[in-house]
């Protein structure tokens, strides 16, 4: 993996992430495909309507519905799949998080969600299941804490998250060293909830890791921003981002995780963060949910029946390109599975814009009036 930084305005930040199944141009936001596909849409669409090169899989979901000797058959998930482009996939954490799996210091004990069935992931059993999956990115196992959140309980997700990073950190050497995963990369995820003083003490304590295997050291190749975007507020969220992001390395990629709205990746950007997932685009598709330019609308509202007007008229994607909001209201009032399809690659393509836009403005030394200008549409 290569990562440069080929222009800064201000904290902005635009770069080019190389990985082996192509560049990836940051800041970039990742399509979230939980089950190795995007809901409602194939891989012909995420690379045609789309255009994404890097989309974001679950390794707790995969794990459980195919396991990590089917995707070794198989081929990884590349080859399942038939995406080309890149995958990076988290690490079950969140999903230990939501379905109240219980922690242990070794690891998080779970029951499935699909049969009950008894699980345990531990730092080590989590990276085997991403190298069966063959991620280009590998998030490890964290110790996630919904906020708000006693001190007692910061500090013992901070320390559990160092010390299974280190366990992650020393497993991945050791593979490298024998020759594999050879194209898998691996970030650490800062934890801390919205406290400066813990999350010091997390970023410091990860971004400090190292791992010697026959004489060659061994680091993180990227750092996430974990455990926002769980209850707090978005003043509170961009205050975090304000006293974390100047602790992580500045030459290496920055990715917050599970964010968020257009504004909060506005607001991201502008203080330095190269890398946005969330579910946002694709579900609120799904419950009606445009985003637009212009705000948010919803398509089942009566008053789109007759507009022939595309969702967006600044859009250049597929859906905006060839049919109407009443054509959208229509389907998605007859539950008519299309509706899906056209609605995902509109908000998919809208969010892959927005970033986009802010690259060039970035490029171009002018970030901050590509700031205002997106606020002004939305009044």
């Amino acid at each position: 993996m290569r990562f440069e930084v080929q222009n800064q305005d201000k904290n902005a930040r635009a770069g080019k992430l190389t990985l082996s199944h192509g560049e990836v141009l940051t800041p970039i936001f990742m399509p979230v495909g939980t089950q190795g596909v995007i809901k409602g849409l194939d891989y012909l669409d995420v690379q045609n309507h789309l255009e994404a090169k890097i989309i974001l899989g679950n390794t707790y979901h995969l794990y459980l519905r195919v396991g990590i000797e089917k995707m070794k058959a198989l081929g990884g998930l590349h080859k399942f799949s038939g995406y080309s482009g890149n995958f990076l996939t988290d690490s079950g954490g969140f999903q230990a998080f939501s379905l109240a799996g219980k922690r242990r210091e070794e690891g998080i004990e779970f029951s499935s969600h699909i049969d009950g069935s008894k699980h345990f992931f531990t730092p080590e059993k989590v990276l085997d299941i991403e190298y069966a999956l063959n991620s280009d990115i590998m998030m490890i196992l964290d110790d996630l804490v919904g906020l708000p959140a006693s001190e007692e309980r910061i500090l013992q997700s901070i320390e559990r998250t160092t010390r299974w990073a280190k366990q992650s950190l020393d497993y991945h050497a050791l593979q490298k060293s024998q020759g594999k995963a050879q194209t898998n990369n691996i970030f650490a995820i800062v934890q801390g909830g919205t406290d400066e003083r813990y999350r010091s003490k997390s970023a410091k304590e990860l971004t400090a890791l190292r791992s010697e295997v026959d004489g060659v050291v061994y680091e993180y190749d990227g750092y996430a921003i974990g455990g926002l975007a769980v209850g707090e507020s978005s003043e509170e969220m961009y205050a975090t981002l304000d006293f974390t992001l100047p602790l992580l390395s500045t030459h290496k990629p920055r990715y917050l995780m599970g964010v968020g709205t257009p504004e909060n990746i506005i607001e991201a950007i502008s203080r330095g963060v190269d890398m946005f997932d969330c579910v946002m685009p694709t579900r609120n598709a799904r419950n009606a949910t445009i985003f637009t330019s212009f705000g948010k609308l919803s398509i089942k509202s009566s008053r789109y029946a007759l507009d022939e007007s595309p969702l967006d008229s600044e859009c250049d994607c597929y859906t905006c390109k060839h049919f109407s909001r009443a054509y959208l209201h229509h389907l998605f009032r007859s539950n008519e599975i299309t509706y899906h399809r056209l609605a995902t690659i509109h908000n998919l393509r809208y969010y892959l814009n927005l970033v986009r836009g802010a690259r060039e403005a970035i490029l171009q030394g002018r970030f901050e009036e590509f700031k205002k200008e997106f606020y002004a549409k939305r009044q």
